[in-house]
């Protein structure tokens, strides 16, 4: 089983290198040599998903980390990753503007789940509806914070499974996934909120 996710979690990473990596935050090490914007057609997104085998019907004996990103690439997981490589935009809100860090999670969960979240990092964080979760109970949908700019709450992302997550990092890169386990990721990490499943919801 754990090879299985193993394998999964290579075929992301290996997709991702292919397509290339907020609220005017600057977060993580710089990657000069990705690309400017390459966003991925709906087609592609879904052979990735399949291929990674994070949609589709359940295999026998698959991992539960596994069955758990299937789940939740049906809805939020999904939405997000059809933004891989869409450009960073301080105080961007589209993807034709671009985002930053809590604009693209604001702009998935509203479209996801009818979501409407506060437009700054720090008040998502915040906010009481949501309910504070551990590192060891994330699940794929789950908003993650980290301190990137001497605030706790300075950077956020979406959790997607296996210990990565997907954002929009900074001014000069895209959206893409990372590691929570990396070092960088993992020094700054602060907490983890989830948000209730009711659509058409303003919180």
């Amino acid at each position: 089983m754990r090879l299985r996710a193993a394998t999964a979690t290579m075929t992301l990473l290996c997709a991702l290198a292919a397509w290339g990596p907020a609220h005017g935050q600057t977060a993580g090490p710089p990657h000069p040599d990705e690309p400017a914007s390459a966003v991925p057609r709906s087609a592609a997104i879904e052979r990735f998903l399949t291929a990674s085998g994070l949609i589709g019907p359940p295999g026998e004996g698959e991992s539960a980390w596994l069955g758990q990103v299937r789940e939740g690439a049906t809805g939020m997981v999904r939405a997000a990753m059809g933004f891989l490589g869409v450009p960073y935009r301080r105080g961007g809100n589209t993807a034709a503007q671009g985002f930053d860090c809590s604009g693209f999670t604001r702009y998935v969960f509203e479209r996801s789940l009818g979501l409407v979240l506060p437009r700054r990092a720090d008040e998502q964080a915040r906010l009481a509806n949501l309910l504070s979760i551990q590192r060891e109970e994330l699940r794929p949908g789950d908003l993650v914070f980290f301190n990137t700019m001497r605030a706790t709450f300075s950077h956020v992302g979406i959790y997607v499974g296996e210990g990565k997550f997907i954002h929009a990092p900074r001014a000069g890169a895209v959206i893409r996934v990372e590691d929570m386990r990396d070092s960088y990721w993992s020094r700054r990490f602060t907490g983890a909120r989830r948000a209730p499943a009711a659509p058409n919801t303003s919180l």
